[in-house]
């Protein structure tokens, strides 16, 4: 079975920033966004590149929203369960819902929040829909099994990302 590292927070938080650190550090890892299942599924039946459809996206756009739709409507975790299909060790950097979360939970995922204050996340961009579902589902979630901080610069997030680094080289 492969092995599944969740990353969860807010917008502007620093998941991608955080996967970056973790992928450099453990190659055996991809990064597997959720909207990306769609994307390797639609480069499959078209025969293109994961590359080549982000790298063109306004032309695929249409195509990947009705795939997606597709799938949704056979299942509404389809696009996870192909997450679970994928044949190599997984990051997943934009784990917002608590149906989410549980999903991969059941296949033993390690599960990570970056909690970053309203202030600092607003000075690394513009926070829209604060109070959506998928910003706020997590916030009282007890089940990660590691939280890190990141409110300040690149350099602090490596610092805080060593003791994390340390346990996931010891369980992967």
């Amino acid at each position: 079975m492969k092995n599944i590292i969740c990353i969860s927070g807010k917008q502007y938080s620093g998941k991608d920033t955080l996967a970056k650190i973790l992928l450099e550090n453990l190659p055996n890892f991809k990064r597997v966004g959720i909207g990306d299942s769609i994307k390797i599924e639609y480069g499959k039946i078209h025969n293109l590149t994961f590359d080549v459809i982000e790298k063109n996206k306004s032309l695929y756009r249409t195509g990947l929203i009705e795939l997606g739709d597709k799938g949704r409507k056979i299942d509404p975790d389809f696009w996870l369960k192909k997450i679970l299909e994928l044949d190599y060790d997984v990051i997943i950097p934009d784990v917002r819902l608590i149906h989410e979360i549980e999903i991969f939970k059941q296949y033993g995922a390690y599960l990570i929040r970056v909690e970053s204050s309203f202030e600092t996340r607003s000075k690394r961009g513009v926070i829209t829909n604060a109070n959506d579902l998928t910003e706020t589902a997590l916030d009282d979630y007890k089940g990660f099994n590691y939280v890190i901080e990141n409110n300040s610069d690149f350099n602090c997030l490596i610092e805080n990302s060593k003791p994390l680094l340390k346990i996931l080289k010891t369980k992967f």
